[in-house]
């Protein structure tokens, strides 16, 4: 046994990190398991895009944390490689009104942001399709989080925009994907009769991870991110444990990060359970706090009122 008390401490200009930003958010992993028959089920939907035709409108459901925007961006990515398509994925939690979301189209196609005020939404919408006309291009817009629409009263007059785009002006071509985290909003129940009828969407569900396709995603992504012996056996099934609990495999994914840096703090080249616990302690208000945020307005108020009864009984 080795007597140097430094043996397996990190030197000021090491990390035990081979690429951080697997962890990160807004990473699409080149491979993606677990979730084939869905990506068939969209690919099905799209396919029409690449021959100039309308894709069909697909709705995209599950609980957080189950692979729908990775999902999208992998496909999305995919389709604007091909010639005479545009693609655009809309956060709705951000964009949130459909002035907002066609600023946000139209900065993807002409690559400048709108004017910021001056334009009307009919004007920023004839520059769209004049320009999706002039070019015979495909669009196909994403809204992820579509429930933030809804919880705005949104939903109905951006779909209707989009659908009837053709009608706006001759040979517009646009499909919509809408994805959705609310699992108590029916999303069709939401919109106005003058949209269903015309939105009659490919339905794709997203089930939660089980715990061995989260072990093996999570697996994948610490072989990626981490330096080889950074994670061991035992602390892999920890993180998987917590993640399992939490149903929210984006928890697992920042947990690693959390914990790759906990044992960088300790100036360790090993990541410990201690550093999993401890990262997950810190981590755990902010993902309660996403959590919060993706709440529907009646769930909300409910959250309120058992906080303020807790208060006046504490």
């Amino acid at each position: 046994m080795s007597e140097d008390p430094d043996e397996g401490m990190l030197s000021w200009d090491e990390s035990v990190f081979r690429d951080e930003h697997v962890f990160e958010i807004d990473y699409v992993p080149e491979t993606f398991d677990h979730r084939e028959t869905q990506l068939e089920s969209l690919k099905y939907a799209l396919r029409p895009a690449v021959r100039g035709s309308r894709p069909l409108n697909t709705m995209i459901r599950g609980p957080p944390g189950t692979g729908k925007t990775t999902a999208v961006q992998k496909l999305l990515t995919e389709l604007d490689s091909q010639r005479g398509v545009q693609t655009v994925r809309v956060n709705c939690q951000v964009d949130s009104t459909r002035y907002g979301v066609f600023s946000r189209i139209f900065q993807h196609i002409f690559e400048y942001e709108p004017p910021s005020s001056g334009i009307s939404f009919k004007k920023l919408f004839g520059q769209i399709a004049d320009q999706l006309v002039d070019a015979e291009d495909v669009l196909v817009v994403a809204l992820d989080d579509i429930n933030y629409l809804i919880y705005e009263n949104e939903a109905s007059d951006t779909l209707y925009s989009l659908l009837r785009a053709h009608e706006a002006q001759a040979g517009a071509k646009v499909g919509v994907i809408v994805i959705s985290s609310d699992l108590s909003v029916e999303l069709i129940d939401e919109l106005d009769n003058r949209v269903q009828s015309v939105f009659r969407p490919e339905e794709v569900y997203f089930s939660k991870y089980d715990a061995t396709e989260i072990i093996d995603i999570l697996q994948q992504r610490a072989s990626r991110g981490f330096r080889d012996g950074v994670l061991g056996s035992p602390e892999l099934d920890r993180v998987t444990e917590l993640t399992a609990a939490d149903g929210d495999l984006r928890v697992g994914i920042d947990l690693l990060r959390r914990a790759g840096l906990q044992a960088e703090i300790r100036g360790s080249r090993t990541i410990a359970i201690e550093d999993i616990d401890t990262a997950y302690e810190k981590s755990k208000y902010v993902h309660l706090s996403r959590r919060l945020q993706g709440l529907s307005q009646t769930e909300s108020a409910l959250v309120e009122v058992v906080a303020a009864d807790s208060g006046a009984t504490a």
